[in-house]
């Protein structure tokens, strides 16, 4: 198994933050707005460097949302920050009518998403988003696993002419991916290559599969690893090509099972290669309050339960 390390560990949320600040150095047309959360999304620099193009929509994201719209009718590239939760189910109308039905160049950064927010409980934290986006129809779904890997994206969707949702989190998570990589918008990466399972994860959830296949690989089972970095488009080319090698499938992601990346390449398996198929995911359930560590393992997507979860697939070949 190729040998993943990292120095240290950073909130994926910092990495939108030094993104967002490098953008405002040197695209003038991007802009920012936020709900009142300006310090927890990190976008404090931006708004302290260039505050003719910050705008603080205070408690009101539905408000943020047509602000962002309109401001892409002048030019502008509008990255519009607040809770995944507060970007996805409170604005839901005004996100599907004035954002994706009027395919506005619109990007919404969703910072504290799934269960690692942790103590807020289950008001805050959210795990239907992912499958709330990628239904509407124009929208970009993006969920990266680290911090270098979430500065590159948001660098990234910049360049996107479109709507974009980029999902984020709070707690400190290894920094693994290089410094200076490029983001490519539905391109999957292959980080470790193997033979009897093919493990799909995206966001915090990458790391976990990559513990879970040095443990798979001591009890003799080759893992591949792939970071679903882009839930849609879905890079099915990927996907295939790794599925017809191994024969067996585990996705991971801190989301719900329902509407997920791991519905996303069910289905794509139901209709051109039907694979056997485990899913770790949260199973119907609201969250609550908890230690980011402590709702992981309750909630069953802990390493331990992508190890359990690839046993279980291969003896279903």
């Amino acid at each position: 198994m190729k040998k993943y390390t990292y120095s240290e560990k950073k909130d994926t949320r910092s990495g939108f933050g030094a993104g967002l600040y490098e953008l405002g150095k040197t695209n003038k047309n991007v802009v920012a707005l936020c709900a009142d959360l300006t310090g927890s999304l990190k976008m404090n620099e931006f708004a302290n460097e260039f505050p003719d193009r910050f705008f603080q929509s205070g408690i009101a994201e539905a408000n943020m949302i047509g602000v962002a719209s309109g401001l892409t009718i002048g030019g502008k590239i509008p990255f519009a920050g607040t809770f995944a939760n507060f970007a996805t189910a409170r604005v839901y109308d005004q996100v599907r009518q004035v954002v994706a039905y009027s395919d506005k160049n619109v990007k919404i950064c969703a910072s504290h998403a799934g269960i690692t927010l942790g103590e807020d409980g289950a008001t805050h934290q959210t795990m239907e988003d992912i499958g709330l986006m990628k239904m509407l129809p124009n929208m970009i779904v993006i969920n990266t696993c680290d911090y270098n890997q979430t500065k590159a994206a948001t660098l990234a969707i910049a360049e996107h002419v479109g709507p974009v949702y980029l999902r984020f989190g709070r707690p400190k998570v290894p920094n693994f991916t290089p410094a200076d990589q490029e983001f490519k918008i539905g391109e999957a990466i292959i980080l470790n290559e193997g033979t009897d399972v093919s493990i799909f994860a995206t966001g915090h959830m990458v790391w976990k599969a990559i513990e879970a296949c040095e443990i798979l690989e001591k009890k003799g089972i080759s893992a591949e690893i792939i970071n679903i970095h882009t839930i849609k488009p879905l890079d099915k080319k990927s996907v295939i090509e790794s599925v017809k090698k191994t024969k067996a499938v585990v996705t991971a992601e801190e989301h719900l099972m329902n509407g997920g990346m791991g519905d996303s390449i069910a289905q794509l398996l139901a209709l051109e290669l039907p694979t056997p198929l485990e899913m770790v995911a949260v199973d119907d359930k609201f969250g609550e309050s908890g230690t980011p560590d402590e709702l992981i393992t309750k909630y069953k997507i802990d390493t331990s339960d992508i190890v359990s979860a690839a046993e279980r697939v291969i003896t279903r070949k």
